[in-house]
């Protein structure tokens, strides 16, 4: 178990008493304390001293990034699993992960279901759409198919393999998502993915987690690591883009792309309002008129709840190739 902590006093009892509780005791836990300042470092020294399986290193505060990779290179076991200090795993979690990977050698990277946790009150209304949307991601097909929508595996909630990780060069430090990054480096090394159906993870939920203050984990980041991404395989360079969606979202796309010196050659859109206009100076076609751009790389780029679904079965009956459309968001 690989554990980055810090400042983590109020909760870290809780996620270390769920490690000890564990039903797989063959396991280890490699914590780094990444420069606390409250009792943190204690709490740590506590666990290991009453639990041989705890080992823990505290290092000058360098980020989430540097402490992650210094729990990989101390860890020593062929599975590494991931966890936070503010989170709970359920008491069957490595033993169901562990037990997947060993019978599936094809999946590489393993997440599970995870029930979101907020620090008061109920989880906000994106928080909820967001843990409703990746808990309906279970096989290799479909979270890859939603690749480039947002990150469909709860970081905390992974378990994967060390050949996996090192062959990477484990987490890249750079001013973005480390966890999203690393998903779509593994997908383009052709590792595989894979999910369990059961809730194996509380994750909690509350104002000062990094995802929600830090730049790092901003949209824009997102987006251009999914444009570096499919520069790097779909987007090649002489290649036009076609937007399916004309809201905010399409138009969003529609300017980064832009900006890195992509053509976008249409919109599609099922509003008839807008058929016939021009956005960023492209024409806005209807369904059938999306097919007039067979070597476009096509983005659904749309925020509504199920709007993909519908673009994607259109996108169909225009006689698109399943390959050639990329969900975006």
């Amino acid at each position: 178990m690989l554990l980055p902590v810090r400042d983590a006093q109020p909760t870290l009892p809780a996620c270390l008493e769920s490690l000890r509780a564990q039903t797989l005791a063959d396991h280890e836990v490699v914590a780094v304390d990444d420069g606390s300042v409250d009792e943190t470092p204690a709490i740590l020294d506590a666990a290991a001293r009453a639990d041989p399986r705890v080992r823990w290193v505290r290092t000058p505060a360098r980020g989430l990034v540097a402490a992650l990779n210094t729990a990989l290179r101390r860890a020593r076991g062929g599975l590494l699993a991931r966890l936070d200090g503010d989170d709970v795993a359920h008491r069957e979690r490595l033993a169901v992960q562990a037990k997947t990977l060993d019978e599936d050698d094809r999946c590489a990277i393993l997440g599970c279901r995870v029930r979101v946790v907020p620090e008061t009150g109920t989880p906000s209304g994106g928080m909820r759409r967001y843990v409703e949307w990746l808990n309906g991601l279970l096989g290799h097909d479909d979270i890859v198919r939603d690749l480039f929508v947002e990150s469909p595996l709860v970081h905390p909630s992974v378990m994967m393999r060390a050949e996996t990780l090192r062959s990477l060069g484990g987490y890249r430090d750079f001013a973005g998502p480390e966890d999203y990054d690393l998903w779509l480096r593994a997908h383009e090394a052709g590792w595989r993915f894979g999910k369990r159906p059961e809730v194996l993870l509380d994750w909690r939920d509350r104002p000062g987690r990094l995802t929600r203050r830090d730049p790092r984990y901003a949209a824009e980041r997102f987006r251009e690591l999914k444009l570096e991404a499919l520069e790097r395989g779909r987007l090649r360079a002489a290649r036009a883009v076609v937007v399916w969606g004309a809201g905010p979202v399409g138009k969003s796309w529609s300017r980064a792309l832009r900006d890195r010196g992509h053509s976008v050659a249409a919109f599609v859109e099922v509003d008839p309002r807008k058929l016939g206009q021009q956005v960023h100076g492209a024409p806005v076609v209807d369904v059938a008129g999306a097919g007039r751009f067979a070597d476009a790389l096509h983005l659904a780029a749309v925020g509504r709840p199920g709007a993909r679904e519908r673009i994607r079965e259109a996108a169909r009956s225009a006689g698109l190739p399943e390959a050639m459309l990329v969900a975006v968001a």
